[in-house]
């Protein structure tokens, strides 16, 4: 089991986009038993998967699995994607950070994680923004941090600040996200950076907050499922590595 976080220091960049989409690429196109943790108290990827937020039959439950009170497979739901399922995020995940603070365990997430070892061959991680207690317990516990980038100053100053954080304790793994290649300042984006993956601005990407979809479910030969997909390949190839 291989476990994946998409993290970013700055909201607004197409990390939700990146996790649902990527976990669908994980259980579709690699038949992989794929788990994705919403770990952000928006709960935006639990919006877009979860059909017990459809039916408004959350509770608010998601932090009482890292205080030990519900175990996380009682928290598991399946999506409408065969091989993917869900532990939704709610609102009790807003105390997520005093609560680590409090319990004093460095390896929470990571403990929790092992438990789910024997499901899962992959395990997707939707990380709230920011340097914080959650994104630390997540570094610790995560084989791969993919970090979606928008070709902006503001957003590489981000990036570099995630770096010099983590230091050498992870992988990290660069992506390019709502790239418009006719807009100036990101083609030189894209020059200085060659090897990073790359996720266009793309309408039909932007429909997946409409459809509550992931792309690849309604519109696979489309360019945004073909970079999704083509990151899952590099992404693969990371782990195997």
């Amino acid at each position: 089991m291989s476990t994946i976080a998409i993290y970013s220091l700055k909201g607004g960049v197409g990390k939700t986009t990146l996790a649902v989409n990527l976990s669908w690429a994980s259980a579709t196109l690699s038949s992989r038993r794929t788990l994705l943790w919403d770990l952000d108290p928006q709960a935006a990827s639990t919006f877009l998967l979860s059909q017990r937020a459809e039916n408004g039959k959350l509770k608010d439950q998601a932090q009482s699995v890292f205080a030990k009170d519900v175990e996380p497979d009682k928290l598991i739901e399946k999506t409408a994607t065969p091989r993917l399922d869900l532990i939704g995020a709610d609102a009790s995940l807003r105390g997520l950070d005093l609560l680590f603070h409090e319990l004093d365990k460095k390896k929470r997430l990571q403990k929790l994680l092992v438990g789910l070892r024997k499901d899962y061959d992959r395990i997707l991680l939707d990380c709230p923004p920011g340097l914080t207690e959650t994104s630390d317990q997540v570094m610790r516990a995560a084989d791969l941090i993919v970090v979606p980038v928008i070709p902006s100053p503001l957003s590489e100053r981000a990036l570099a600040e995630v770096i010099k954080h983590l230091g050498t304790k992870a992988q990290i793994m660069p992506v390019h996200s709502m790239v418009d290649r006719r807009r100036k300042l990101h083609a030189e984006a894209l020059a200085r950076h060659p090897d990073w993956p790359v996720v266009p601005m793309a309408s039909l990407i932007e429909q997946v907050t409409a459809r509550r979809a992931p792309v690849g479910s309604f519109a696979a030969r489309s360019a945004g499922a073909q970079a999704f997909a083509h990151l899952w390949q590099a992404i693969e190839r990371r782990l195997a590595a």
